[in-house]
């Protein structure tokens, strides 16, 4: 259920997002790729690794029931006039560089098989993107592709394990935090991954901490805080928490008002947060 805000509306709060991200599984599925040369072929390359077949032949895809557009003509003209044939028999489109014409664009892919970190800016600028791409290469591990695969692979037994749901997450969560015994950035951190699932010990019942934010930039958030947003199972909100800092929450925690003494506030299973809106104060606690 959806907790109201101030003015009643659910989730009034909420940031928006100018696409919504998915991943889209295409292997052994027809994807039609329309056009030749230096725009098109990466689309193609894109595709078979993703394991799609490729379909260059407008009516045919349609006949077929092809779900997925891209069009790389190097005629602006003709890429308008395929799209508009495309869109109407059903497929989601990607025109090359017309962000206008997309129903969906393609992510900046960095590649840690079966983890995927897919950066997009909506068109905006595809350089951006590529350069986040490769900072990010260079601190994150070759080894969380075999990271996910051994979380995987403990999933029985942290299930019997940790038989609710929730304390389960709360677990993996623990390990995997800056400095825990599975921390994504460590590189041998997937060779621990069997010994810590069947040796693990219970999550605490319940922890409670508190913020008081004075800026509604969330780059101001110290890495502590960055953290306890990402965690928090239960968000506590004194005043009109920014959207742009509640962004950083995790989407499934709880969120209500409050107004009162963190020592009345008894802290649920998991991570409960108060967050504390004081703009008047000069640095954030």
């Amino acid at each position: 259920m959806q907790s109201a805000c101030p003015n009643g509306s659910p989730d009034a709060a909420m940031s928006r997002i100018t696409s919504l991200p998915l991943f889209h599984q295409i292997s052994g599925q027809q994807v039609l790729v329309l056009g030749d040369g230096p725009a098109a072929e990466p689309k193609r390359r894109l595709v078979e690794r993703a394991g799609g077949v490729i379909v260059d032949d407008l009516a045919r895809a349609i006949d077929e029931g092809v779900r997925l557009a891209f069009i790389a003509y190097e005629d602006a003209r003709a890429c308008e006039v395929a799209a508009i044939n495309a869109r109407c028999a059903g497929m989601l489109v990607n025109v090359v560089d017309r962000p206008e014409l997309c129903d969906f664009t393609t992510p900046s892919i960095l590649d840690r098989d079966p983890l995927l970190v897919a950066i997009g800016t909506g068109g905006a600028s595809a350089g951006l993107a590529k350069h986040a791409r490769l900072r990010l290469e260079r601190v994150l591990p070759e080894t969380l592709g075999a990271l996910a695969r051994a979380l995987e692979a403990a999933r029985p037994v942290l299930r019997r394990r940790f038989p609710d749901g929730a304390e389960r997450r709360r677990a993996v969560d623990a390990a995997l935090r800056e400095g825990g015994p599975l921390d994504p950035l460590d590189p041998a951190a997937h060779a621990r991954v069997a010994g810590w699932a069947k040796g693990s010990e219970a999550v605490s019942a319940g922890q409670l901490a508190e913020i008081i934010l004075a800026s509604a930039d969330p780059e101001d958030l110290t890495l502590r805080q960055a953290r306890l947003l990402g965690e928090a199972d239960l968000l506590l909100l004194d005043g009109a928490v920014p959207a742009a800092i509640l962004a950083r929450a995790r989407a499934d925690a709880a969120r209500r008002q409050f107004a009162g003494d963190a020592q009345e506030v008894e802290a649920a299973t998991g991570l409960t947060l108060i967050l504390r809106w004081r703009p008047e104060t000069s640095s954030a606690a």
